[in-house]
């Protein structure tokens, strides 16, 4: 997904905040799966407001499932 500089300011502001919200005791590995669980989300969203959506019909449809 191509970034413009406003949504590079965006990121920055998101990250800022999921730092801030951690705890002290936090890991890297924390910072590093809040930062994968907000990116996967952002990427959901952009697909469904993308019309890049499935039914649960067409997935079962697609691998056989009754």
């Amino acid at each position: 997904m191509l970034q413009t500089k406003d949504s590079y300011a965006s990121v920055k502001s998101a990250a800022t905040q999921l730092v801030r919200e951690l705890p002290e005791s936090a890991s890297w590995d924390d910072l590093m799966y809040e930062i994968l669980v907000r990116q996967k989300i952002d990427n959901g969203m952009a697909d469904i407001e993308a019309g890049r959506t499935h039914t649960h019909a067409s997935i079962r449809k697609e691998f056989g499932l009754a």
